[in-house]
């Protein structure tokens, strides 16, 4: 009786599951096609000022001038070979 249920239930579905629900495009738009928007400004003075923030700017700290505390290791490939050599 379940197999009986699940066969009408999956074919049910399988029946209805190739008709797609979506809106029909408006009249004359055409598929993919992308909408632009154009501003003309020919006639009409525009005016605008720079808008910069309230209080004091931020600075940035300069780079100190004493000696770098990274060392570059000069025999870091012949190393690496010799643990390689151990294995």
């Amino acid at each position: 009786m379940k197999t009986i249920v699940a066969m009408v239930v999956l074919g049910a579905a399988m029946s209805m599951g190739g008709q797609a629900l979506a809106q029909t495009p408006p009249a004359g738009a055409q598929a993919g096609a992308q909408r632009t928007q154009e501003f003309n400004f020919t006639d009409e003075l525009v005016q605008g000022q720079l808008v910069r923030p309230d209080g004091e700017t931020s600075r940035v700290r300069r780079r100190s001038a004493g000696i770098s505390l990274i060392r570059i290791r000069e025999h870091f490939v012949p190393e690496m070979l010799k643990s390689v050599e151990n294995l």
